[in-house]
């Protein structure tokens, strides 16, 4: 049975006393009570404390206590509390006003990327929104789909997952129903029910129908300004984007710089200003922090002092904290697929601004590339241990790297291999603490959202070293870059 806990953030307003002139001012009965009034609420705070801390929250280097536990269960989750939270989002309803209820207007990729990872579908999915959102149409979102057969479980590397996970389980905002800001009439995002509901009968249209009329190198921008003016040229309430077409935005766009030229209106955009991740993911990192990027002080201590506190803000860089992205796995043969036809990075991690930058080498053929090139793309994209080391050590003696002493590895690597690379890195005598993904302890329904996890510690750090090639790093840098933290703080391997 899965359980739940409600908790209730204490108001400042009931703790805090109020102020008062000088004693000599006041009777003495109201200096007494003051004294027992601001005790109680000493005392009080720390027990609140205390019971945090017996929640998750340690200042050593573990957990004390994950409320219901993977091992506990035999299934994954299938998040249905979410789900049903979706279907009850106050946009659904038909009598609403213009631009919303039946008579609104409305967008659904039925098209939208599924069987492939988060990375990919996430830089998907916040375009296709801002796409729904400059047509001055309503998004409808679906789930985050591995298997669209209808089954609850997929079996993926002799493990199963979840066939579907519900998007608000992963992310809250626009994009998924959340209000815009105030003044901003533009019609909230509607869940894929609803829309069969008040829309029985889409005109559906193929992405041909746009994309064939743009030129093969067509950017980003581009892409969604065609968009824009075709579904603006449509009376048509109920709008689809068939099932079989290609994607708007191509992974040939999101994987070249192509990608580049829609960031600075798309950054400023509701879509992405109001962008939160979900409250499991940050939970799942509010509870692991003492792991990776231990908090100092009385806060320490008394982990409700940082609902006070500005650190508490979303999403303030971590001071000290060294995040490097090492994909492992299958991700060598993907990184030699890479090298054989001369790959550039991910578009967002190709922003002019940052300091390192990738150009493919000369030399290569079709399909083939030089046994030197080969080794470069290896670097690049699949670092040995001591090139990881050399390369962390050449990032700590940049001026961005001042004061690096938390090291945190987002890796899918097998716990061997990284129990060496966290060793050679300790043996460095310059971080105080080496941790990474497989040692944080999240719950049940937190382990099949365990990438947001590491995408949003990612975020946060003063440093990250990310994978050029990776859509996960760059969604990362998108949202680094976005909060306006400096370029020089954002590296490649």
């Amino acid at each position: 049975m899965l359980r739940f806990v409600h908790h209730v953030k204490p108001s400042v307003h009931d703790i805090l006393p109020a102020p008062y002139d000088r004693q000599g001012t006041r009777p003495a009965w109201l200096r007494w009570h003051n004294r027992r009034y601001t005790r109680f609420a000493f005392l009080t705070l720390v027990a609140l404390s205390v019971l945090a801390i017996l929640r998750g929250f340690n200042v050593g280097d573990g957990l004390l206590y994950i409320a219901d536990p993977p091992e506990n269960h035999i299934f994954p989750p299938l998040y249905p509390q979410y789900h049903e939270s979706e279907l009850r989002l106050s946009q659904h309803d038909p009598g609403l006003p213009y631009p919303e209820g039946r008579e609104g207007k409305f967008l659904f990729m039925a098209n939208h990327v599924h069987a492939s990872g988060w990375g990919n579908v996430m830089q998907e999915l916040l375009l296709n929104s801002y796409l729904a959102y400059k047509s001055e149409r309503a998004f409808v979102f679906d789930n985050y789909t591995w298997n669209r057969d209808g089954s609850d479980y997929t079996d993926y590397n002799g493990k199963l997952i979840p066939s579907r996970v519900p998007l608000s389980a992963l992310i809250q905002g626009p994009t998924v129903g959340s209000p815009f800001p105030p003044g901003d009439p533009a019609p909230r995002a509607v869940i894929k029910e609803y829309w069969d509901q008040v829309c029985p009968h889409p005109t559906v249209i193929f992405s041909d129908e746009v994309t064939n009329t743009l030129p093969g190198d067509a950017s980003a921008q581009a892409t969604l300004d065609a968009w824009v003016e075709k579904l603006n040229s449509m009376s048509d309430r109920c709008v689809e984007i068939d099932r079989e077409s290609a994607q708007i935005f191509s992974i040939w766009i999101f994987g070249s710089t192509r990608a580049l030229d829609i960031f600075p209106d798309f950054a400023k955009s509701p879509i992405m200003t109001q962008f939160r991740w979900s409250p499991l993911v940050e939970d799942a990192f509010k509870a692991n922090r003492p792991i990776f990027s231990p908090e100092k002080g009385l806060q320490s201590y008394f982990p409700l002092f940082s609902l006070f506190s500005g650190d508490n803000a979303p999403y303030t860089m971590l001071p000290g904290l060294l995040v490097l992205h090492v994909r492992r796995g299958d991700f060598a043969d993907h990184c030699m697929h890479l090298a054989r036809w001369s790959s550039r990075w991910n578009g967002f991690n190709s922003f002019t601004e940052l300091p390192d930058q990738f150009e493919p080498p000369p030399g290569a053929g079709w399909g083939e590339n030089t046994d030197e090139n080969k080794a470069l793309y290896m670097k690049r994209c699949f670092p040995t241990i001591a090139q990881i080391v050399a390369r962390v050590e050449e990032v700590r003696q940049t001026p961005a790297g001042i004061g690096l002493k938390n090291v945190y590895i987002m890796t899918n690597g097998a716990k061997e291999w990284v129990d060496e690379l966290k060793k050679a890195l300790k043996t460095t005598g310059h971080f105080e603490r080496v941790t990474g993904s497989r040692d944080l302890r999240l719950s049940w329904e937190q382990k099949y959202v365990a990438q947001s996890v590491d995408m949003l510690i990612g975020q946060r750090a003063q440093v990250l070293i990310g994978n050029g090639f990776s859509s996960l790093t760059s969604n990362i840098v998108m949202m680094r870059m976005a909060m306006g933290l400096s370029p020089n703080s954002t590296r490649f391997w």
